[in-house]
């Protein structure tokens, strides 16, 4: 389907750094991250959790390194995964420096919290010898003292001052190779914020509504947040925070930048809220859909609507539709044209099988591409 100019987003303009393979900022795809809840000593679960979180899309992840045997299992655990790994380091600059000598394609730090300047020249040292970027992650819960007391509380003008601070310590130790976050769990902090440290800097910017909730009430508070902050151009690489599984994190990132036409993933169900004039179970129907449908990466749209009332005018939209009709039949539409009908006892199995073919077929023409 063709983008309408009203969708269109221009995206801040801003410099390129890479995590691992992954490109972030400038033209590249906007990232989708998630971070482990795993003990990261422990290997085989953390590593299990990761390749789920690849299964689902992730491009990076990330990973606490709070001490020195989670830096040495960090070894071993990104000899065993695809994706870039990321080593989450608060205090210690030893952490930093072994993390960047396990493989990390990453190292989430600010340099002003890790002491001297001796200590600093030395984290940067060791991510320039092993490729190895970084990101200044600013929270509105830990500002630095000095800024608590300039500011009296924390507020977006204290967080950009914080994320220019520490990264000033990286300039002056010519290193360029980061992407900043300015993090808050109040939504119009963490926008205000965003918005101040676009205008100031060109750097990449890793966005992210911090300790946001449960699945369903931080999926809606990221979901506000990061969409303002999307819609107006600014970010090249989301997590979006739940207390829930980090692969919920990755659906609901794509999810997000599905809906601002940002990045495609997977299948796009359009379908309606259901109401007494469905001719099938709509919910229930949609439930089972996404579930069986989630192994399919190619993008492509899908239309569940319950009756004929919007059912024709969606199905035009998208590739595969279903309109809900009488006696148990239903219309089956294919990019856009009604094409035949199916009845309720094959429906599900049918639209499957017509999604699957159908992501065969566009993957096919993209390898000829």
């Amino acid at each position: 389907m063709s983008i309408r100019p009203y969708r269109d987003i221009m995206r801040r303009s801003s410099r390129q750094i890479m995590v691992g393979d992954v490109p972030v900022g400038g033209d590249a795809p906007i990232s989708v991250q998630s971070m482990t809840n795993t003990l990261t000593t422990d290997v085989a679960g953390t590593v299990d959790q990761i390749n789920q979180m690849a299964e689902a899309g992730v491009d990076i992840a990330r990973v606490s390194c709070p001490d020195e045997g989670s830096t040495k299992a960090l070894k071993e655990i990104i000899a065993e995964v695809t994706v870039p790994v990321v080593a989450d380091i608060h205090f210690h600059y030893r952490r930093a420096i072994e993390a960047a000598e396990s493989g990390a394609a990453c190292l989430r730090i600010n340099p002003g919290n890790i002491g001297s300047a001796d200590r600093v020249r030395e984290v940067v040292a060791a991510a320039k010898d092993h490729g190895c970027s970084m990101r200044i992650g600013v929270n509105a819960g830990s500002l630095e003292k000095h800024l608590l007391e300039q500011f009296g509380e924390p507020c977006p003008d204290a967080m950009v001052q914080s994320a220019l601070e520490h990264a000033r310590i990286l300039e002056d130790n010519d290193f360029f190779e980061f992407k900043i976050s300015v993090k808050a769990s109040d939504v119009f902090l963490a926008v205000a914020a965003y918005q101040g440290l676009a205008e100031a800097c060109d750097y990449p910017l890793h966005l992210g509504i911090t300790e946001a909730g449960a699945l369903r009430a931080g999926t809606v508070k990221s979901s506000i947040g990061m969409g303002m902050l999307l819609w107006s151009g600014i970010g090249d690489t989301i997590r979006v925070s739940l207390s829930a599984d980090p692969v919920e994190e990755v659906k609901v990132g794509f999810d997000l930048l599905k809906s601002l036409d940002l990045r495609h993933r997977g299948v796009r169900i359009v379908s309606c809220p259901s109401c007494a004039r469905q001719a099938y179970p709509v919910i229930r129907t949609v439930e089972i859909l996404e579930k069986r449908l989630e192994h399919i990466s190619t993008p492509l749209s899908l239309s569940i609507i319950g009756c004929v009332v919007n059912g024709p005018g969606e199905a035009r939209e998208t590739d595969i539709g279903l309109t809900g009709g009488g006696n148990g039949t239903h219309m089956v539409y294919l990019n856009g044209m009604s094409d035949h009908k199916i009845d309720d006892d094959k429906l599900v199995d049918h639209i499957i099988s017509l999604v699957e073919e159908k992501a065969a077929a566009l993957e096919a023409e993209q390898k000829k591409v």
